[in-house]
């Protein structure tokens, strides 16, 4: 159940977010800044490639460097392939986690590393691998790790994580926004330089800026009733979510989205990009998850069992400049099924900059869901 009292009481909501979550989303924009500091220091911003890396290999654990590899992929577009590389082992742990190249990688391809542990010998077995084929190596992990001396053994290049000012929280976990933010802007300076994606630094300012004015917005100083995400979250409270998206950034942001619900807030939750996701969750609308499936009855027992889940549309959109979409028929689609639908879509602005709103207020999102409904431990 979610404790909606909680969400309009910013004192008791620090109490309880012992993992920093709304903090995490508070800095985001600063841990941007830093970030690209870092990748400059780091001599990113004054490469001269020969030229386009024919693939980009990525690898790292967690949520964070999924949503790293999806958001890098879905801007690359047909530039390059991007091709997030799955880790194997007995255990989701540093020491348990390993990582191999594909056959065809050789001296063309470039491998990005993203982790907020650093920890890990897969990834320091993996850059080795690398330079025997000859692979440029580039990571984002925290600054003296083993993983940042592996990488300059294999004559690669290492850019220190951002941290958060005062930080006082573990980011290990590398669900919360700002490990995502401090490993995605590295390399968002990186693909910038070799082609493959638009990332100049005056953008990336205007994503912190508009990460800032989002989390002004979304804080916890901020009702319920003009607060977006603490709307979606009582909005979510007793649903599944459907997060269906549309646009090149709303596609990686919902599936960002839905991932950290669950591991976040401890909610299932779905996610598909339109017009796909019409006919992959329309059985869900007409059968046991609609809104009108298994009336109140009046025999249930209140106490010992729980209102059952009912499906909930959330439409994450890039602000469209034109052409076909696909939103009419899914409004059409969940309120013929009397399914209540919750729409998203931010302000004007460059693509990164729109993606930077998505991102902030799911985020926002699902740390008051977690906070009020007791997931915080």
């Amino acid at each position: 159940m979610l404790d909606e009292s909680l969400l309009d009481a910013p004192d008791d909501l620090a109490r309880v977010d012992r993992r920093g979550l709304l903090r995490g989303a508070a800095e985001a924009g600063a841990r941007v800044r830093t970030a690209a500091r870092h990748a400059s220091e780091a001599g990113l911003a004054d490469l001269r490639p020969d030229g386009r890396p024919r693939a980009v290999l990525i690898a790292g654990p967690g949520t964070a460097a999924t949503g790293v590899a999806d958001l890098l992929g879905a801007f690359a577009g047909a530039s390059a392939p991007v091709i997030r590389l799955d880790p194997t082992g007995v255990a989701h742990a540093a020491g348990a986690l390993r990582w191999a190249l594909p056959g065809w990688a050789g001296s063309v391809d470039l491998l990005l590393l993203a982790t907020t542990d650093g920890t890990e010998p897969g990834l320091a077995l993996l850059a080795e691998q690398a330079y025997r084929r000859g692979c440029t190596v580039v990571a984002v992990a925290p600054e003296r790790s083993p993983l940042s001396e592996a990488v300059d053994g294999a004559h690669g290049l290492h850019v220190p994580m951002a941290k958060a000012p005062y930080q006082e929280f573990d980011e290990s976990a590398a669900a919360g926004p700002g490990a995502l933010w401090a490993l995605l802007t590295p390399l968002l300076v990186l693909l910038d330089r070799v082609g493959l994606i638009t990332a100049a630094p005056d953008t990336l300012q205007l994503v912190a800026d508009r990460l800032d004015r989002t989390a002004e917005r979304c804080g916890p100083a901020i009702a319920t009733y003009s607060n977006p995400a603490k709307t979606l979250a009582a909005e979510l409270a007793d649903s599944l979510p459907l997060i269906w998206s549309e646009g090149v950034g709303a596609g990686p942001a919902g599936r960002r989205f839905a991932a950290t619900l669950a591991e976040l807030a401890g909610r299932p939750a779905l996610a598909a990009t339109l017009p796909e996701a019409l006919p992959a969750h329309g059985v869900l609308l007409a059968g046991a998850f609609a809104a009108g499936a298994d009336p109140d009855d009046f025999f249930r027992d209140r106490v010992d069992e729980p209102q059952a889940l009912h499906a909930r549309v959330v439409l994450l959109r890039d602000r469209p400049t034109g052409g076909l979409t696909a939103a009419p028929a899914a409004r059409e689609l969940a309120l013929s099924h009397d399914t209540a639908i919750s729409e998203l879509e931010p302000e004007e602005g460059a693509e990164l900059e729109q993606l930077a709103e998505l991102l902030a207020v799911t985020d926002f999102a699902t740390a008051y869901l977690a906070l009020a409904s007791g997931g915080n431990s």
